[in-house]
């Protein structure tokens, strides 16, 4: 069972596509999401998406990261096919999605998303439909007044 809302979010640390070791700073607000794997349709889209989405997602203030079980070469690719630019995060020992109890299920993580606040869980999304999740996210942000963003 995932980490739930009012849970603390774990420390981790991962390297990331350039092979830098990311430790997350949860004072902000962050967005973590765990996918299955690199360069597959449902990931590229929600990936691409999350691009798309990410000079909003910076002007509200919010960090994102990705995370997969994929190792940083497969997440280098993919950033540079792709032009992604958040942080992919490498977990190919399961110790991040682990930290967040994340479902491993064949050595890959199952499709969940965390929004962390304030170094806690503030909402969590499972079963992710990966075509529109980073605009659905970003909304629920803004409908639940966690940011805004100025028009």
């Amino acid at each position: 069972m995932a980490l739930e809302p009012g849970d603390p979010a774990p420390a981790v640390r991962a390297p990331n596509q350039d092979g830098d070791a990311v430790e997350p700073d949860w004072t902000g607000v962050s967005v973590v999401y765990f996918y299955p794997k690199d360069d597959t349709p449902g990931c590229t889209t929600e990936a691409e998406q999350f691009q798309a989405e990410l000079e909003s997602y910076r002007d509200a203030g919010v960090t994102v990261y990705g995370v997969s079980t994929d190792g940083v070469d497969s997440h280098a690719d993919f950033a540079d096919e792709y032009d992604i630019e958040f942080d992919l995060l490498a977990d190919p020992d399961g110790e991040v999605a682990e930290a967040f109890d994340v479902e491993l299920s064949g050595g890959v993580a199952s499709r969940t998303t965390f929004v962390v606040v304030g170094e806690s869980i503030q909402a969590v999304y499972t079963g992710v439909d990966p075509d529109g999740h980073a605009r659905n996210v970003l909304a629920d942000l803004i409908e639940t007044g966690v940011v805004t963003l100025d028009d």
